[in-house]
Formats: C-alpha cells, sequence, structure tokens
C-alpha cells in the first residue's frame, strides 16, 4: 500500500546519513532524531506560523539541519567512539526537552504543530496527495542516493574510509581528518533534516514524539541491518523495519 511505500522511501533517506556516517566514517550515532527534529520543526514552524508552500517549507527544513550540523559539528567531531555517541544522544534529548517543554508555548508541546490544512496545492507535484507525494518522495531519495554513490566513489569517500581505518597515514599524505569529518558531519545530518522535512509534509503534524530519545537507535539498527557502509543498506533495513 502507499502510505508504506512513502513511510519505507523517507526512512531510507532518514538512514542513509547514519549509513554514511557508521560504514564511511566509524561515528556511530545515537543523536539522529536531534536532526530529524530540526528538519521537521523547521519546516513546521514555517507552515503552522508563516507560509503555506510546501517546497519552501522542506527547504526551510534542511537549512535548520544545516545551521543545527554546522553549529555543533565542530565540537562534536573532535570526539571519538562512544563518546560522540553520547554527545549526540545527550543533543536528542535536550532538543526532546526542549520542544516538548522549554517552548511549549511555540511548539504545543505533546499535543504538536498541526498544518496539514495550510500546505498549498501545487500544479506540478501537490505534496498534499499521496500519490504525487510518493513521486516527489522516490525523486528525492534517487537523488540522495545518487549523492553518496558518487561521494563513495570520490576521493572525498576515499578519504571518509580512511579517516576511519588510517587516519595518521590521511594526514601524512597531506589530509586534515578534522575537516573530512565534519564535512561528513554536516553532510549526513543535513540528510536527516532533509527527512525530517519530508514526515512533516507527508503527516501535516509534528510532536516532540519525533525526537524522542527511546527513538534514537532506530537509524542505527537499521543501518546495520541492512547492510553497514551499502549504498543499497538503508533501502533493505527501512523495508526490513518498517514492515516488522
Amino acid at each position: 500500500p502507499l502510505p508504506f511505500i512513502n513511510e519505507v522511501i523517507i526512512f531510507a533517506i532518514y538512514t542513509m546519513g547514519c549509513n554514511f556516517l557508521l560504514g564511511r566514517v566509524g561515528f556511530i550515532s545515537f543523536g539522529q532524531p536531534a536532526y530529524l527534529a530540526a528538519g521537521a520543526y523547521g519546516t513546521a514552524f514555517y507552515l503552522f506560523y508563516f507560509g503555506t508552500d510546501p517546497y519552501v517549507g522542506i527547504l526551510v527544513g534542511v537549512l535548520s539541519g544545516l545551521a543545527v550540523s554546522a553549529i555543533v559539528g565542530p565540537l562534536f567531531v573532535r570526539l571519538r567512539s562512544d563518546y560522540f555517541a553520547l554527545v549526540n544522544l545527550a543533543l536528542a534529548v535536550i532538543i526532546y526537552y526542549l520542544m516538548q517543554k522549554v517552548l511549549a508555548d511555540i511548539t504545543k508541546g505533546d499535543n504538536g504543530l498541526w498544518f496539514l490544512t495550510r500546505i498549498a496545492s501545487n500544479p506540478v507535484l501537490d505534496l498534499g496527495k499521496p500519490g504525487q507525494f510518493f513521486i516527489f518522495a522516490t525523486l528525492v531519495a534517487v537523488a540522495v542516493w545518487a549523492l553518496y554513490k558518487y561521494l563513495d566513489d570520490s576521493i572525498y569517500g576515499a578519504c571518509c574510509l580512511a579517516t576511519k581505518v588510517n587516519e595518521d597515514k590521511l594526514e601524512f599524505i597531506g589530509y586534515s581528518n578534522y575537516r573530512v569529518r565534519l564535512l561528513a558531519f554536516v553532510i549526513a545530518n543535513t540528510t536527516t533534516a532533509l527527512a525530517g522535512a519530508m514526515y512533516a509534509i507527508y503527516l501535516g503534524f509534528v510532536s516532540p514524539e519525533i525526537t524522542s530519545p527511546h527513538r534514537a537507535p532506530d537509524p542505527v539498527v537499521v543501518t546495520i541491518l541492512g547492510g553497514t557502509g551499502t549504498l543499497y543498506g538503508p533501502i533493505v533495513g527501512a523495508v526490513a523495519y518498517t514492515g516488522m
């Protein structure tokens, strides 16, 4: 059925960033719900308070995720192993608390932001209709997959793998481990924010539950389930996990 397929596509996009971090760079992150929420709430705030164009809403969500990643990334990527995983989980907990309690006047707390009726129709692809949303989501998923395919085959992709397996040798040949990791962190978590923005458009609703800490292991589990570091892993994992 179409709703299931749409959820699988969005979840696959959500997992692609985590798959790149874990498979290529060696970063295991339990904070992906934080970046998912950045994208979802960026889109939700725009559509609930400011405008009606879903495409602008998605752009706002992606930019929100990019901003969050660029702010915390320079600090987080200096950490490795368990410390990186835990500091990202801590960020997810903080975002959850902010959206549920501290900013409840804006986010409406657990009641969430409902904006389905505010999403304007578009003559090309009306994202308010599941069938047309499916076409849009498929195009986005293919574009994101192609981006990671390009990165995997590029010199930068090789540098990402090198920073995972032999960072001293990467430094020796003139590349900065810090810069390689930071760029990978920003790319991966901006992809996660894109998935959050698409969730917001598809559901027409966003609540703090999207960044709940108990959902933190989901993308990691899906990544491992589909095959860590493989291009098709997020798709296989999303189908298997969503179908359970």
